[in-house]
Order: C-alpha cells, then structure tokens, then sequence
C-alpha cells in the first residue's frame, strides 16, 4: 500500500529524470512496401458499394478522383506522386483489425485528407491502402470499411509462418514508429507478390534508422511557409467540394432504391407444378446472379450472391434440374423467404 503522498512524490521525481522532449529519439525502420496503384481489388469495392450501398457517392466511381478534388490538386498524377513521395510514420497498429497500421506523412505537404464512406463499405480487400482524414491504413483482412482507395499492397499479418519479416512471435509486419515508403509495381506482379510473401520467398527492404525530434522539428520550420500554402490550398478545396455536395444534395447520405416497391406481393407469384423455388435465406441485396433462365444447374451450384449486414451469403440450388425462372437482378433489394430463382425439377 502506497499513500497517496508518496505515489505523487514518486512520480515527479520520475518526471524530473525524463530528458528534454527535444532531445527525444527512437529507433525507426524504414518499409518500402510495393503498391498496386488503383488496384482490380479496390475497384471492385467501390462497384460492390455503388451497387449495393451508395450510387451517387461524391467519392464514386474513382476515390482517387476525389481525393485529388478535395485536396485541390491539378491532376490525378499528382495524387500519385504524393502517395509515392510520402513517407508515412506508423502511429498506431490494429486499427482495422489483424496489426493494420494508421500512418500519417512526416513531410505536412504530402498530408492528403478526405471524408470517409458514409455508409461505410460492406467489403474491403485484404491489405487494400486508404485514407480517412489525415491518415493512411493498410487494412490487415477482408471487411467493411471507410477509407478512400488508393491501392493494394502485401500481407501485414502471417498468422502461420515464420519468415525473415515476421519473426518468432511477431506475426504483425510493422513497428510504431516505423516509415512507409511505397513503390509501384503492376496488379500482376503485387499478385505474386501476395502469393510469395507469406511464405518467406520476398523478403522487402527494410533500413534501421534513428528518428530525432530535434531534426525532424527543423526541418518542419525550413518548410513551414509551403507547408502552410498547401494547407490554405487544400483547406479551400474541401470547403468547396463540401459546398458542391449541399448544392448537389449529396450532403446526407442516400441508400440504392428498392425496385420491389411496386411489385406483387410473394403470394400473388405462383411457383408453376413441377418446379421448385430458390427462395432467400435473408434480407438484403442482389450482388450477382450466376445463372439465366434455360440453364442447367447441379445441386449444391452457386446461383447467386446476396449482400446484407456487411456480409455475403452465397445461394445455391437445392435440387438439379432446368432455371424457368431468375426473379431477381443486381442491386435489387429482396427479403427473406422470397423466390428468387424458379428451378424446374
């Protein structure tokens, strides 16, 4: 038992031992991580969202295209250049689960910021890169999300392996304080990437360095009158862009219509004799329909795709036999119980 006296005069002389905040250093590994600029993966995301959550989003169908509006910048080009410029020191890990990294730029000029998804996304894939505000994410696994798209890079996480980059015990790629610096590579080659990676067959350049406040203070003073032109620049530009979403309506947030507004009631859509409905297991909506009518489909085959709950839910057929029926599209919103494919038997 410590009085309270006691704990208190411990603590200042604690304190008073801790050296000057300017003369604060720590050690810091520089990560070049390669990056697939404008990934198939994240395009494919914004198409889910604008499908199925959110079509006339101020930051679809490019979120590159946005960030370089609401930071004011001249072409996408210069995004790019930005992103690549940066280097982003990691202040936080776990963010999104699975070690996934929030970093921010050390240099203010390459700070980009932008608005999150409002909704959020139902689906991001793995190791997907954003940003939201003024910080950048890898996201470690598959799930919703909030972050604008900039690309995809490798694993931040190997639960089963042990590798150069992920030793004993550390399953999770990056430090605090570690620097992301990323390089381009194709889609094709971040895929190879992806699939050697994991199991110790790349192993990426990573430099140990000091980080000094001191410096990096004077550096942020020999830079502070353009830090402060990119920053009015950029202030203007997303008030501006917030004003367009006011003038627009966009400013709340609007969901995909239900085009089963005006349709029969289920009861009212007979199933023909002979034939067996494939019926919603729950309530959301179509993201892909797999089979036309005239088809011939195997028990157990994947007919379509449902979204709900940030979750996707495969449905398949229960019997084989001939689609007479597909009474669902993509995007349309559907209920539980509801015939969605008519299988004849």
């Amino acid at each position: 038992l410590v009085q309270r006296e006691s704990l208190l005069e411990m603590i200042d002389q604690a304190d008073a031992c801790l050296p000057t905040l300017d003369g604060l250093e720590v050690p810091t590994r520089i990560v070049h991580l390669p990056l697939s600029w404008d990934d198939p993966a994240t395009r494919l995301a914004i198409d889910k969202y604008m499908q199925s959550v959110r079509p006339d989003a101020p930051w679809c169908p490019s979120n590159i295209e946005f960030i370089r509006r609401i930071n004011g910048l001249d072409s996408v080009a210069q995004v790019q250049k930005i992103v690549f410029d940066a280097s982003y020191l990691v202040l936080g890990l776990g963010d999104v689960y699975l070690g996934a990294p929030v970093a921010t730029p050390m240099d203010p000029r390459h700070r980009l910021v932008t608005t999150k998804y409002n909704p959020a996304r139902t689906w991001t894939p793995e190791n997907a890169v954003g940003i939201g505000g003024a910080y950048l994410c890898v996201y470690g696994m598959e799930g919703p999300g909030g972050y604008q798209f900039v690309g995809r890079t490798v694993q931040m996480w190997n639960t089963y392996k042990t590798t150069p980059d992920f030793p004993p015990g550390s399953p999770w790629l990056l430090r605090f304080f570690d620097q992301i610096r990323f390089y381009p590579v194709s889609a094709t080659e971040l895929l190879r990437m992806r699939e050697a990676f994991p199991q110790g067959k790349l192993k990426l350049d990573i430099t140990e360095e000091t980080f000094r406040l001191r410096d990096y203070n004077a550096f942020l003073d020999s830079i502070k009158d353009d830090a402060a032109a990119f920053k009015h620049r950029q202030q203007a530009a997303f008030e501006a862009e917030r004003d367009r979403w006011e003038a627009a309506g966009l400013a709340e947030a609007s969901s995909v219509e239900a085009p089963l507004a005006d349709a029969p009631p289920i009861a009212e859509c007979p199933i023909p004799p002979g034939c067996q409905a494939v019926k919603s297991p729950i309530t959301g909506s179509v993201w892909t329909v797999a089979v036309k009518e005239g088809d011939r489909v195997e028990p157990g085959q994947r007919l379509l795709v449902i979204e709900a709950m940030k979750m996707e839910v495969a449905v398949a057929a229960p019997v084989g036999g001939y689609v007479t029926e597909v009474r669902c599209h993509p995007g349309m919103q559907i209920t539980i119980g509801q015939p969605l494919v008519v299988v004849r038997t």
